[in-house]
């Protein structure tokens, strides 16, 4: 495998990542601006996108509103009472999830919370930290087979003071609670490692291995549809030589999720 695979597959693994935070299903009413209708006795229309604006009015259950644009947790919205009478405010999103389609669907706003934490199907991060003395930076995806096990893909890019080096990993995660707030996990891997020594003063060629690994950690949920995360990994790099070297990592980080199982 050549050095010009490995970085593809590492910076796939960033690429993806920064795909899915802008998947379009996050803003799905961004251009269609869709009607729904009240499923709740009635929703109140605020003045502006905001607790603090009073409420003008009340739409009630069974009526039609037609979303104009989003601005963070508010929803412009517009309802018409008869031809000539138009009602234009600002809905909570906590309200508009008592909303159906025209078909009787539930509305996906794209919103997630703790809920959905467990059975998320999409995740996507990004960390740092410690390779045997060299800093770590890793962007990953995972997909979510189960609440229980999720396969994810990762580019890991290595900095040290004498070589640098590019990892690209496959690794199946075990989530025995997927329920609880800090969520520990477990994970079995293998991939390929690319080192690149950095010595002028002897000639040194670049060296690519196999590499597999074990390792443990916690998923915390913040809010909403972030997470933080911690995870310890024992890599084992099978070089051709008799001796494979053990190397300990240690990273912290950051990941968003999204869509549900």
């Amino acid at each position: 495998m050549t050095q010009s695979t490995i970085s593809n597959w590492c910076s796939s693994a960033i690429v993806l990542a920064c795909l899915l935070w802008a998947h379009p299903s996050l803003a799905w009413f961004g251009k269609e601006q869709p009607f729904v209708q009240v499923s709740d006795p009635y929703i109140e229309m605020h003045t502006g996108p905001g607790r603090g604006y009073p409420v003008f009015y009340v739409a009630g259950e069974g009526e039609h509103i037609k979303i104009l644009k989003r601005r963070t947790d508010w929803f412009k919205v517009e309802l018409k009472r008869g031809e000539h009478r138009t009602k234009r405010g600002w809905v909570p999103l906590a309200q508009m999830r008592a909303t159906l389609d025209l078909d009787g669907g539930e509305v996906d706003y794209g919103e997630l919370g703790f809920g959905d934490f467990a059975t998320r199907r999409w995740e996507a991060g990004f960390s740092a930290g410690d390779f045997d003395g060299a800093r770590t930076l890793e962007g990953y995806v995972a997909y979510g087979l189960t609440p229980n096990l999720s396969l994810r893909l990762a580019g890991t890019q290595v900095l040290g003071s004498f070589s640098e080096g590019l990892i690209g990993t496959v690794n199946i995660v075990m989530h025995p609670f997927p329920q609880w707030r800090v969520s520990p996990f477990f994970t079995i891997g293998t991939g390929i490692i690319q080192t690149r020594p950095q010595t002028t003063v002897v000639a040194a060629e670049d060296r690519t291995d196999e590499i597999v690994n074990v390792g443990a950690g916690a998923n915390i949920y913040l809010t909403r549809r972030f997470v933080a995360n911690l995870e310890y990994r024992r890599h084992t790099v099978l070089t051709s030589r008799d001796d494979n070297q053990e190397i300990n990592e240690w990273k912290a980080g950051f990941s968003f999720f999204f869509g549900k199982q």
